[in-house]
């Protein structure tokens, strides 16, 4: 009784399987959109069966957008048909991904009989009425209660992924008329970015924008080719057109050779750069042989895929928490590339089940990096511009005095000389004052340092407004500073020191304890002899003016003529 209990359950199952397979699609509605449904596959691994073969195999149940990996090379799917009802119809069976293959066959069967059949090769697919923008088009005339059988044979280069949807007339043309929008917006959004890489390279010219590029180049030739833009736009397919799908290798390359750039892994992370140079070594070797058998190269790409994420993924982690400031950014724009391109590779690989966003994983996941991967280099150019400021900042504090913000001594002796050696070589002539605040120890002695400070600031503020925009200010300390005048003999000079000698002696400081307080100074000039004299000995012949313009009472100017030769 154990026994046929046993039999008549592998007997019903086995109807049932059957029933399963066998039961056709019934296409009853006036309009038909079909996108979700059953259909069966076999995969022949001769290569090399014909369709009376194909007819006697067991075929398994899957869906109408379905992937097998990489070992499904040349695949056979079964459709079984029914118009319900009493009008006939035509129905238009579409392949949309037919474009990614090396071959396409339809043999169609009404009862038991071959009644129509039609083979392309991508090679010279393009005059063929059922191409139309990388996809294939194969009407099927359905009468009623009438059941087909319809057998595609997919022939692909590497991966075998599938779909297969039906329409009716107007149905066939929104599906063709509305394909590809999403690709073409990933696309455009990488040839932006590429424009802004090439600005970003003419401004900078750092090595890695020239790496960038090339990965954006290659990630949206990559997206253009495997989602069928340019079988869409171009009519671009078949065996020559394959081989970009080296572009799918060229990515990553680029990738790490970024990566290894901007971080500067070789120089402060030798570790981690070992392991990237590891991966690059590998996707090298896998290009040379793409060259030469890409169909071959492609096989591994899914697992080199996961490979790379592993690697990267963990190079980035370990430069995280060695404190790299960028990384953390390339870590979250990574995440999002590792996330979808992971199941883009079980997608490949025929473990997940089609979705959109499996199949359009490795693009999704391409252009969210790509996004962060220009704000690495932006953010980058900030941080050398802020340290730059930096230390344009430092050389300028270095260069000027706290109190005044005027230059200070060593500056003004090293920009003086050089306005010197222009001076000569341009026959220009060129003045030097020394001024010097009158009885400053008394304005200390009386109302404080704070108050001295306050008529050094003065001073200070005055020669700047009475100055020209071209001389050189400095403090030299204490109550000391020296004008160099560019282009100005003695008498423009002496105009220049009457109109700062004068603006001082009218100013006027209100001190804490509501006095008002007056000053002035005095001012030594000379005209630089420019075939004899340093800057040096001509601040020492001011000094000596200004010595003498303070003997004679102060408050005024004291020239001392240019020595005789």
């Amino acid at each position: 009784m154990l026994q046929v209990s046993r039999y008549l359950c592998i007997y019903f199952c086995l109807l049932f399987t059957f029933h399963a397979q066998a039961s056709p699609l019934v296409i009853s509605e006036d309009t038909v959109n079909l996108t979700d449904f059953k259909l069966s596959y076999f995969i022949d691994d001769s290569r090399s069966l014909d369709i009376e073969e194909v007819t006697r195999q067991s075929f398994s149940p899957t869906g109408n957008y379905t992937t097998l990996g990489t070992s499904a090379k040349v695949t056979w799917y079964k459709l079984q048909l029914r118009i319900a009802g009493t009008t006939a119809q035509q129905i238009f069976v579409h392949l949309p991904y037919a474009y990614h293959v090396r071959s396409v066959a339809f043999y169609e069967f009404r009862g038991a009989t071959l009644t129509h059949s039609e083979w392309l090769d991508m090679n010279d697919a393009k005059d063929s009425p059922l191409m139309y923008r990388g996809a294939v088009v194969y009407p099927i005339n359905m009468v009623s209660d009438e059941t087909l059988t319809l057998y595609v044979r997919s022939h692909a280069y590497s991966h075998q992924w599938f779909a297969l949807n039906l329409h009716d007339a107007e149905g066939s043309k929104r599906a063709l008329i509305g394909a590809k929008t999403d690709i073409a917006l990933m696309v455009g959004m990488m040839l932006a970015l590429v424009f802004y890489n090439g600005l970003l390279y003419f401004a900078t010219s750092k090595k890695e924008n020239i790496y960038y590029s090339f990965y954006l180049i290659s990630g949206l030739l990559w997206i253009a080719l495997s989602y069928g833009l340019l079988a869409n736009v171009f009519g671009w397919y078949g065996d020559r057109v394959f081989m970009l799908n080296l572009s799918l290798i060229t990515m990553p390359i680029f990738l790490l050779l970024f990566v290894m750039t901007i971080f500067e892994t070789k120089r402060f992370y030798p570790i981690e750069h070992r392991f990237l140079q590891f991966m690059l070594i590998l996707l090298s070797v896998t290009l040379v042989y793409g060259l030469f058998d890409i169909s071959g190269a492609l096989k591994p790409a899914s697992s080199l895929a996961a490979l790379m994420m592993i690697i990267t993924f963990s190079v980035s982690i370990s430069l995280y928490r060695k404190g790299n400031p960028l990384v953390k950014y390339f870590l979250i724009g990574h995440s999002f590339f590792v996330l979808f391109n992971g199941m883009a590779v079980l997608f490949y690989k025929g473990l997940i089940s089609p979705s959109y966003i499996s199949h359009f994983g490795v693009g999704i996941g391409i252009v969210l990096e790509a996004l962060t991967l220009a704000f690495i280099i932006s953010y980058r150019i900030k941080i050398l511009e802020d340290i730059r400021h930096s230390q344009e900042e430092l050389k300028r504090q270095a260069a000027t005095d706290p109190l005044t913000k005027l230059y200070n001594r060593r500056y003004f002796y090293s920009e003086a000389d050089y306005l010197l050696e222009v001076a000569k070589t341009q026959q220009e002539p060129l003045s030097v004052l020394v001024a010097d605040i009158d009885h400053f120890k008394r304005v200390n002695d009386t109302y404080g340092h704070q108050m001295g400070d306050r008529v050094i600031v003065e001073v200070a503020t005055t020669l700047k407004k009475f100055c020209r925009s071209k001389d050189l200010i400095a403090r030299f300390g204490g109550e000391e500073f020296v004008v160099l005048l560019p282009a100005a003999d003695e008498q423009e000079a002496n105009k220049c020191a009457q109109r700062i000698l004068l603006a001082i002696q009218s100013l006027v400081l209100i001190t804490d304890e509501q006095d008002t307080l007056h000053f002035t100074v005095s001012i030594g000039l000379v005209e630089v002899d420019n075939s004899t004299e340093t800057i040096q000995m001509a601040v020492n012949r001011a000094d000596k003016a200004l010595y003498q313009a303070k003997q004679s009472g102060r408050n005024q100017i004291c020239v001392q003529q240019m020595p005789d030769n």
